[in-house]
């Protein structure tokens, strides 16, 4: 059978949708010996992508929420001839009608729209094309059963079509790492002191602000007064609250912004933190919590979302991320209980290995089969 995969997010650099693409297609083209997969990719992965006997590309020059996404995308996919097709994320053609599957990875702008869906257009778009690409397929993968819930209520979508898929922590995460990269990686983002780390993008519902605030409280104490913060990940010009705030506050030399780090240096940062923070007031998933477990870095995170449900009961200390105070003491309470922090660590590690990308493309590749082996079958 002729599957396509919407690899247009596809990403060598390991963010977000891009990762879950990347891994689920490296997964299944280990597990499946069967069928034959159809990638729909952007430049410039699709010239770095190498194609395999049962793994083909397709260059797909096609933006979210453009005409030609819902136009020319769709002529190119009735085009491929394909058996089943999945969506990695929401954005399909929505006057696409043959058998697909959609992965549905949060609804976060459905609960923070930010400055960028200021518009009614954007807004009507999203709900649009939301709502058909759940309608029009077979099956729904959500990455949780937060997601899951949230789908039911806001697009109306039955309990029964939607089905939970988690995903998973690479191999290159662990708690052993190389002395000399990490003091390299120190050196390069000039960390000298204990740090507490953030990973991730810079936008609204991540609630950095309160973050920075939680973290100018815990200076004020002696247990907080040599640490650094770490914040990785690409500023974004639509939040400049965030580095105003440090501003504000007098951290500009307690703050550490890193940009977009490369993974190696991501696992360094990981491995030597002293703990890393998740103050996010939405998720969908929530990977970063769970590659800092792997590495073996106590974890302290917001309560809210999916967060509880994919960190564990016993494996996080949790806080209210709406009050910066809760924030800096459940930090403080970490910081000074070396107990708790060997109990974090042994308890987040373990966890954490529970979620896997091979087990995550197993269970894709099932809803496939299942709906393959459910359609008509071809005259020969």
């Amino acid at each position: 059978m002729r599957i396509g995969i919407d690899a247009r997010m596809y990403s060598t650099e390991f963010t977000g949708i891009g990762r879950y693409v990347y891994e689920l297609v490296k997964a299944l083209t280990e597990l499946d010996d069967k069928n034959e997969y159809v990638l729909f990719m952007n430049a410039p992965e699709y010239g770095k992508f190498e194609e395999s006997r049962r793994v083909k590309k397709i260059l797909v020059k096609a933006k979210h929420y453009s005409l030609r996404e819902q136009l020319g995308y769709l002529w190119t996919l009735r085009r491929a001839k394909l058996d089943l097709m999945h969506f990695t994320h929401f954005n399909a053609p929505i006057f696409y009608r043959k058998p697909s599957v959609v992965t549905i990875h949060d609804l976060t702008l459905s609960f923070f729209p930010g400055k960028k869906m200021n518009s009614a257009f954007y807004r009507m778009a999203y709900n649009t094309v939301l709502k058909a690409a759940v309608r029009n397929s077979r099956r729904v993968i959500a990455v949780s059963e937060n997601t899951k819930a949230d789908l039911v209520d806001i697009a109306g979508t039955s309990p029964s079509k939607v089905e939970v898929i988690y995903e998973g922590v690479g191999e290159e995460f662990g708690p052993r790492g190389d002395k000399e990269t990490q003091e390299d990686v120190h050196r390069k983002y000039s960390i000298t002191r204990n740090f507490l780390l953030y990973t991730g993008v810079w936008r609204g519902h991540k609630n950095l602000v309160n973050l920075i605030r939680a973290f100018a409280l815990l200076r004020e104490g002696e247990e907080g007064h040599d640490l650094q913060l770490v914040i990785t990940g690409e500023e974004d010009p639509y939040y400049p609250e965030v580095k105003r705030t440090v501003k504000e506050l007098s951290l500009e030399h307690h703050v550490i912004y890193t940009g977009m780090v490369p993974e190696k240096e991501l696992v360094a940062l990981y491995q030597t933190a002293t703990a890393y923070v998740f103050p996010s007031l939405y998720e969908g998933f929530g990977l970063p919590p769970l590659e800092a477990m792997r590495c073996g870095t106590p974890v302290v995170a917001s309560k809210v979302s999916c967060i509880p449900e994919i960190c564990g009961e016993a494996s996080a200390i949790y806080f209210d991320p709406y009050d910066p105070e809760d924030i800096s003491n459940s930090i403080r309470k970490v910081l000074l209980d070396e107990n708790l922090q060997k109990e974090l660590r042994e308890c987040g590690l373990k966890h954490s290995l529970k979620f896997s990308w091979e087990k995550m493309a197993q269970k894709t590749l099932e809803i496939y089969t299942e709906i393959l082996e459910s359609l008509p079958k071809k005259k020969k």
